[in-house]
């Protein structure tokens, strides 16, 4: 059986553990009541997060999923419909929260690399009649997960937003791997931000927190999800530590990420040698890759690379994630190279 420091995990940039330096962090924070709002370092990490994406508060959830599940129900009530793209996070990866939670329906398009269009909303808004759930939310994913990190172009962003506002729609961003997109084109957070009435921001992908997300928003926005953050059951106590991991994640840990889109960068030109690449490498554009086999044999494949050191992510029979992060250098990138190349040449 391999070693378990001798394997290579490219499942995701969620497998990542604490450096050193944030485990001292983490280790020295002083801690408050959260749920009393006394503590101080959480309080310094929601404000800090809400600064960076120029909206008036914040508020830390304990995963991103939970996150985006506050957003739908503190912006919606039970019978409304919630526009989303059909390969986004929300849709696919939530466990149909939004029904659950929330009462609402989603009405998922399909966009061309998860990137919708208004022509395509326009097409899809429900018109003022009784018989008709009623639009009300637009939620976009910023980068997207299952297009292979793409980024959002933010022209298309403030096209969609400006249709939104002239019918009255709101919009929310689950901006998991946001700072991703910031770093790939040097766009200012803000500017992202801006166009949505609410971001989540995931501290525990490529930034390298151990756990959480910060939902920002208007102060009425934010004090409306932390009431269904105490009914969610998302209400934490001493939870300095975790926000000292945060913030030492925001202060150390986003200019490396460009690392980790050089690397995924390298993969993809491998597998596209390889005849394995999904897309052109113009859309390998931040830290995940994407495989496709004709064959369907995904599963067999990725037991291939286990089996190598190498452990990947199935996405359906015909596609393989590769996620790169800051547990995986240059080292370790020529080792995974090799084995592309043995497993699949």
């Amino acid at each position: 059986m391999m070693k378990l420091e001798n394997i290579i995990d490219l499942r995701s940039d969620t497998v990542t553990r604490p450096s050193a330096e944030m485990r001292r962090a983490m280790h020295a924070a002083e801690v408050g009541d959260d749920v009393y709002g006394e503590d101080r370092l959480m309080n310094e990490l929601q404000n800090r997060v809400a600064d960076m994406l120029g909206k008036e508060a914040g508020l830390f959830i304990p995963s991103g999923t939970m996150s985006n599940q506050l957003a739908i129900r503190s912006h919606t009530q039970p019978g409304d419909e919630v526009i989303c793209e059909y390969n986004s996070h929300i849709f696919n990866y939530e466990g149909g929260g939004p029904a659950l939670l929330s009462g609402v329906q989603l009405h998922p398009l399909l966009g061309e690399f998860g990137i919708l269009e208004p022509g395509q909303i326009a097409e899809t808004l429900r018109p003022t009649d009784h018989h008709y759930a009623q639009s009300h939310l637009i939620t976009l994913e910023n980068t997207h997960n299952r297009a292979g990190g793409v980024v959002y172009p933010l022209t298309m962003i403030e096209l969609i937003a400006e249709y939104a506002q002239k019918h009255q729609l709101l919009m929310h961003l689950d901006g998991a791997r946001l700072m991703n997109a910031v770093i790939a084109t040097g766009i200012d957070p803000i500017a992202y931000a801006e166009p949505f009435d609410s971001v989540s921001l995931c501290l525990s992908k490529g930034l390298g927190a151990p756990i959480g997300s910060v939902l920002v928003g208007s102060a009425d926005f934010i004090d409306r999800a932390h009431r269904f953050r105490k009914l969610f059951g998302g209400g934490m106590r001493q939870v300095g530590s975790l926000a000292a991991a945060g913030l030492y994640a925001l202060a150390n840990q986003v200019e490396r990420l460009a690392d980790d889109h050089r690397r995924a960068q390298e993969l993809a030109e491998t597998c596209l040698d390889l005849g394995c690449l999904e897309n052109d490498l113009a859309w390998t554009q931040t830290n995940i890759v994407i495989l496709t086999f004709p064959k369907s044999n995904a599963a067999e494949i990725e037991a291939q690379f286990k089996n190598e050191g190498l452990l990947v992510s199935v996405v359906s029979d015909r596609r393989i994630r590769l996620v790169t992060h800051l547990d995986f250098g240059d080292e370790q990138l020529t080792i995974a190279k090799e084995t592309l190349k043995k497993v699949l040449g």
